[in-house]
């Protein structure tokens, strides 16, 4: 039976994605290399060294690893600088409700991200008291694609895999997911997240009544 939900932070809970964007943009532009908004959707639920590096290797740059590691350092200031401005008004409409809904109805409930800033965006939104678990950049050495950090979040929730139910709005967040043997719900376009259990086109869509529905005969 499910009993407890793992959420992915950027795309699910709040959307930084453009902060993200801005952040590495600014660095690239420093760096003379290229950088659009096609490259950024590869950097999607992707961890920030793996995400300099598939930049570096777009741009067929020959940099040291050490000075990639100062890099991503500096692409996270400009990121930490722009999460002071976040607000309780800036979850995704939908998802506060969710949570509210699913601590009211006595479901586990983590946080499965692969961003090291993941604390702060939840305070900054007043979102930390909705989490009994929070698994982030800084919990498992292996990102995503691998499910290593919704294992550890299951884990901190005292749950099995089957136990739970992923929310995930990246490709490589379902490919974890499902790796893990979780039950995955993708939030975003067929092409994105398509090869999810059950997808919608938003968290507003995404409310438990509709999961509930998928998944009848996984709830008491």
């Amino acid at each position: 039976m499910i009993k407890g939900f793992i959420f992915d932070l950027d795309g699910v809970i709040t959307d930084t994605a453009e902060q993200h964007f801005q952040a590495w943009k600014q660095l690239a532009d420093e760096m003379g290399w290229d950088f659009d908004r096609e490259i950024n959707e590869r950097l999607r639920g992707v961890s920030r060294m793996d995400s300099i590096n598939i930049i570096k290797a777009h741009n067929k740059a020959e940099i040291p690893e050490d000075q990639l590691a100062e890099l991503a350092t500096k692409k996270n200031e400009y990121y930490l600088a722009s999460l002071e401005e976040i607000t309780s008004e800036d979850y995704l409409p939908g998802t506060r409700e969710l949570l509210t809904h699913l601590k009211q109805e006595g479901f586990r409930v983590a946080l499965g991200s692969a961003s090291k800033n993941a604390a702060k965006v939840l305070q900054q939104l007043g979102a930390t008291g909705y989490f009994d678990a929070i698994g982030d950049g800084n919990s498992v050495s292996k990102s995503k694609p691998a499910p290593d950090i919704f294992i550890y979040a299951a884990e901190k929730l005292g749950l099995k895999p089957e136990e739970c139910v992923v929310y995930e709005d990246a490709e490589a967040g379902i490919d974890a997911a499902k790796a893990g043997g979780f039950h995955a719900v993708g939030i975003g376009p067929e092409e994105r997240v398509g090869h999810a259990d059950i997808r919608f086109d938003s968290m507003k869509k995404a409310t438990l009544f509709e999961v509930k529905s998928h998944f009848a005969d996984l709830f008491s």
